[in-house]
């Protein structure tokens, strides 16, 4: 199973760089799990730097994957992860949602580097 970070389908919506990173797991939909809190920061940020039409067009893509919302409990992990980590709200919530199923996490956040199930690709500069 697969989990993309926000920045990934970002990358890979712009044909960024690292597109090629992220592109077998956002294009391996069965296996393809969104965490709830994607679906707000990518389409919030395509609506922002590419308009409306772009926007909804990433969120056919988005629903393609498995729309994925934490437990309560699952919750509590993120955040004790977040605090104990200095990792973001959003960027715990996705690498939670990776853990809790098992899936591995494609990110270029240089703050999930080096966690369990996490793929990493450095951001170009």
């Amino acid at each position: 199973m697969n989990v993309v970070d926000s920045c990934g389908w970002l990358e890979y919506f712009s044909a960024g760089p690292n597109t090629e990173f992220f592109r077998p797991a956002l294009e391996d939909l069965p296996r393809l799990i969104v965490p709830s809190i994607t679906v707000y920061e990518v389409c919030k940020r395509m609506f922002q730097q590419v308009g409306e039409a772009q926007a909804q067009e990433a969120l056919v893509f988005l629903q393609k994957g498995r729309i994925v919302n934490l437990s309560p409990a699952d919750l509590f992990a993120a955040s004790k992860f977040s605090a104990l980590n200095k990792v973001a709200m959003a960027d715990a919530i996705i690498w939670q949602t990776a853990q809790a199923l098992k899936a591995t996490l494609y990110t270029q956040d240089v703050d999930l580097k080096g966690f369990a199930g996490v793929a990493y690709r450095e951001r170009p500069v």
